[in-house]
């Protein structure tokens, strides 16, 4: 059976990849040290996930590894030398990114860097898919024509979305953006420079049910999580009206299973859910409404750093390269998917208190 190395195979994307990659009858090495949870506490924490993953999957073994650790990556993809790589590991914060710059440059840059010569001396022809950033075009988007509207912004120039020829020079990125970019950027050139089958996917908001988000980083998620636990929510900037599109951790996974079989040298790609699947903050809010859960929000002035107005992935060269792929999850089943995991958690701590708790005595 062919054989998949995952990196930051515990998170929202490196979890789904192993699952269906998995299912197709791979073998899966998964690679994740739970840093999540040293970024953002252990709220972040996907040691549960891990668990899952070692429990449900017999194909799926667990390397507890630190991608800055060369020696290391180089042993493991010298073993392995599996017949594909899927970098999804990465510090994944716009913001927290400031406050611990040395760490995201290592993990985000560096990391990448590692796997990349690794994969270069060990299994060349082996296909290799990164999930890069919509960030590496830092706040270029922002400078577009935009028209505002009753619920969002969006192209007054009519444009479907933002396409690959986007600069990603000479502007404002966030220190998150620009490990991104360094990343990105080096991709490109082993894919080009030594012909190396590397695909680059600068992924928009990619979700769904298994997301461990926080404030930070993954927004539909946490604004879910708000609306179902009644924790307050807070808006910045933009009065509400920016907008993502999103895509489902199973559609990115069964995209890299399609560069795969049909990979390409330093090729990029725009990765999200398209026209389709893009709603604002507003438009969120009200759809959550209607599913039953009201969120309790306030709205600041101040935008974060470097956030983007409008982004919309444009996603006509991903369907021209992979005329088999399709985003299947719409934005009511990818929201009702977070929601119902949501509530599940919810009924399972609670069910955890009461037992720990034990009955009350009424003789005490």
């Amino acid at each position: 059976m062919p054989k998949a190395l995952i990196t930051g195979s515990s998170g929202l994307i490196g979890s789904a990849c192993v699952r269906l990659f998995a299912e197709h009858g791979w073998d899966v090495v998964g690679v994740d040290n739970n840093m999540r949870e040293l970024f953002f506490g252990p709220q972040g924490s996907t040691l549960a996930m891990q668990q899952d993953l070692q429990n449900a999957i017999p194909r799926y073994r667990h390397e507890r590894l630190d991608i800055r650790d060369r020696k290391s990556v180089r042993d493991l993809v010298q073993h392995h030398r599996p017949a594909m790589i899927i970098h999804t590991a990465g510090q994944p914060s716009h913001d927290k990114a400031a406050s611990i710059p040395y760490e995201d440059f290592d993990v985000n840059a560096v990391g990448t860097l590692n796997l990349l010569v690794a994969a270069r001396d060990f299994c060349c022809e082996s296909p290799f898919c990164f999930t890069s950033t919509n960030k590496v075009y830092g706040d270029r988007p922002n400078q577009l024509p935009l028209r505002e509207e009753a619920t969002r912004y969006d192209y007054a120039d009519g444009r479907d979305g933002i396409d690959e020829s986007m600069s990603i020079d000479q502007c404002l990125h966030s220190l998150f953006g620009a490990s991104k970019v360094a990343a990105d950027v080096v991709c490109q050139e082993f894919g080009r420079y030594f012909q190396m089958p590397v695909g680059v996917f600068r992924g928009g908001c990619l979700t769904g049910p298994q997301h461990a988000a926080v404030e930070l980083h993954g927004y539909l998620a946490y604004l879910v999580h708000c609306a179902v636990t009644g924790k307050p929510y807070t808006i910045f900037g933009y009065k509400g009206k920016q907008v993502r599109d999103q895509l489902h951790s199973h559609d990115v996974a069964s995209l890299f299973l399609e560069f795969y079989n049909s990979p390409r040298c330093g090729e990029v790609y725009n990765l999200g859910g398209g026209r389709a699947n893009s709603l604002s903050i507003l438009e969120t809010i009200a759809m959550v409404k209607e599913m039953g859960f009201v969120l309790r929000y306030e709205m600041r002035d101040e935008n974060r750093i470097g956030d983007h107005i409008c982004y919309i992935s444009d996603l006509t060269k991903l369907r021209r390269d992979f005329p088999g792929w399709k985003v299947e999850h719409n934005l009511p089943r990818i929201i009702e998917e977070i929601a119902a995991c949501q509530v599940a958690r919810r009924h399972q701590a609670a069910a955890s208190v009461q037992i720990h708790s034990g009955p009350s005595n009424p003789h005490s």
